[in-house]
């Protein structure tokens, strides 16, 4: 058997995010949310993954939500590589699926919390070895809860979790192997295989269950993800380079941001060429004027463009923002 890997976006919609996912969400939230208790009873998985549809578009495609079945709204994303102010996009996009609920006429205690699920294949939290980090809103001296807190969001650091097969002690930390590790297996693990959800999990992800089309839609995002993570690391050792060249702290602070912004803006202009051909000068000035934030966007709607027309619509519209 091989897997696809769960870690990216594409994929992780289609094992969790699908219409024969429920059980599998539902295991996978009380594990990741509720330490396995069995809190969440049902749920209905908004806008499931369709086979065959393509979007750039994060809030449509790359995003698993849920509504369950006490009125709470999950939000569950999987980012597989850094992006600016993705904790401010996190809490911004939980926040908005709280006050969206409300409709003219309703009132404030018809209000229910939301959950925001962040699994990241990378480090936030440098304070805490803890694989899984929750918030909510306390008191700050004596620590306790808003009432009724409306926002909890709970991030998961997949690099922090180091265990081996044979380490796995509860069904939380099978589901973190799961996305570690599924990949890379050939069979599925005894240990695995003993919870149904799982097992069906691993069914949805084996490769031969795939069509040609979701594979390659797939493969294309896994090369990205490899891309956009070698860019990064590169970025960072230009910035760090120039910033000592520079020998002083914002210097270092400048050379790390224009590092980081050149090789994002060189990784998106060679896989523009890859799928359109060679750029022309106005495309290549236009890209040159893009924010960071802007490039982050492009590089994840670039799967819904189609030619070089629909490249000079999206840089039109969008060259002016922040």
């Amino acid at each position: 058997m091989k897997f696809i890997n769960p870690k990216t976006d594409y994929a992780f919609k289609k094992i969790f995010g699908s219409d024969e996912s429920h059980d599998i969400l539902l295991s996978f939230l009380n594990a990741i949310i509720y330490q396995g208790q069995t809190i969440i009873q049902s749920l209905e998985i908004i806008d499931p993954y369709a086979p065959g549809r393509i979007s750039g578009l994060k809030n449509t495609y790359f995003d698993v939500k849920a509504k369950l079945h006490n009125g709470q709204r999950v939000l569950i994303e999987m980012q597989a590589f850094t992006v600016p102010a993705f904790s401010e996009r996190m809490f911004y996009n939980t926040a908005k699926m709280y006050v969206n609920q409300l409709r003219i006429g309703e009132t404030y205690p018809e209000l229910v919390p939301s959950i925001g699920v962040a699994i990241i294949d990378f480090t936030i939290f440098n304070q805490t070895k803890e694989v899984i980090s929750s918030f909510g809103l306390k008191e700050e001296k004596l620590l306790f809860d808003y009432p009724e807190v409306p926002v909890k969001l709970v991030y998961v650091e997949l690099p922090k979790f180091q265990k081996k097969l044979e380490e796995l002690a509860n069904i939380g930390e099978r589901w973190l192997y799961f996305l570690q590790k599924a990949r890379e297996l050939e069979e599925v693990p005894s240990q695995m295989s003993e919870i149904p959800e799982i097992n069906q999990a691993f069914t949805i992800a084996n490769r031969v269950n795939l069509s040609a089309e979701e594979l390659e839609d797939i493969e294309r995002r896994e090369m990205f993800v490899r891309e956009q993570k070698g860019s990064i690391e590169l970025s960072r050792e230009i910035a760090l380079a120039e910033g000592r060249e520079l020998g002083m702290a914002e210097g270092r602070e400048l050379g790390i941001a224009e590092g980081q912004q050149l090789g994002q803006l060189n990784l998106i202009k060679r896989q523009l060429g890859r799928k359109f051909g060679e750029l022309t000068p106005e495309v290549d000035s236009m890209l040159a004027q893009l924010s960071r934030d802007r490039l982050t966007i492009l590089a994840e709607a670039m799967f819904d463009l189609a030619d070089l027309a629909d490249l000079l619509t999206w840089l039109e519209t969008h060259q002016n923002l922040p």
